[in-house]
């Protein structure tokens, strides 16, 4: 599906374009070219993207988080914005759980340090 809609995105295509879980069934490698197609794909479209894999998510320019509380009578969901120092630990957590774990943090600095010079080239 992603290769179609970059293909698709070549020729004009429309300006939005949403993925849920383009990344569902794959991992290291393959996690990280997903996310430089995606943020390739990004420089001319708006491109929102639903992952739960770090390596995908490390390329996004705004990373939000949907939570979800189910505490009580009524389940509720929320969206917030992850920035700065949050940001390595939400990767963090979604490498390994561990949003406090030093070496989690440092993995994800490392991730979101090789996105950004991929989207800078």
């Amino acid at each position: 599906m992603l290769a179609i809609e970059v293909v698709f995105a070549g020729a004009g295509g429309p300006p939005t374009l949403v993925f849920d879980e383009v990344d569902a069934g794959v991992g290291g490698q393959a996690a990280v070219e997903i996310g430089r197609r995606l943020a390739r794909l990004a420089r001319s479209h708006q491109v929102l993207v639903v992952t739960h894999l770090p390596q995908v998510a490390a390329f996004a320019d705004r990373h939000l988080v949907v939570a979800k509380d189910t505490g009580g009578a009524v389940t509720t969901s929320g969206v917030r914005v992850v920035e700065d120092t949050d940001r390595a630990r939400e990767l963090a957590r979604m490498l390994a759980g561990l949003p406090d774990s030093d070496l989690g943090i440092a993995h994800a600095e490392e991730l979101l340090a090789v996105a950004a010079r991929e989207k800078r080239s």
